[in-house]
């Protein structure tokens, strides 16, 4: 069974940093790609970062290019967002989720919640 385990969500001032952690088990994910949604209050979720499992090679949303970068362990079986200079706007649930290449997102977490105060 595909599990995904969020950690690391919190409190955060503005211009703040956080490290969001996804533990990823109950199958191999080399032909998976890896990603970061958020959903804020009253609106839709949206994409934030993907990294393909194998090359490491990632993406990212426009609103947190320069600032948010997502990483993979391979031996932990975990994928990191690391979220600096943050803003009020990053304030949302964040999301791992996995696919396969060319396949809808089909597993997700519970999600993590990212408070950024101003």
């Amino acid at each position: 069974q595909v599990q995904l385990v969020e950690s690391g969500g919190g409190l955060v001032q503005a211009g703040g940093s956080l490290r969001l952690s996804c533990a990823a088990s109950g199958r191999t994910f080399s032909n998976y790609i890896m990603a970061w949604h958020r959903q804020a209050p009253g609106k839709e979720r949206e994409f934030v970062a993907g990294i393909r499992w194998t090359s490491g090679i990632g993406s990212y949303a426009d609103s947190v290019k320069g600032r948010f970068t997502i990483s993979r362990d391979n031996a932990k079986n975990t994928v990191y967002l690391q979220m600096n200079s943050l803003k009020p706007e990053d304030t949302a649930v964040y999301y791992c989720a996995a696919r396969m290449l060319g396949l809808e997102y089909r597993y997700w977490g519970r999600g993590t919640q990212v408070t950024v105060s101003s």
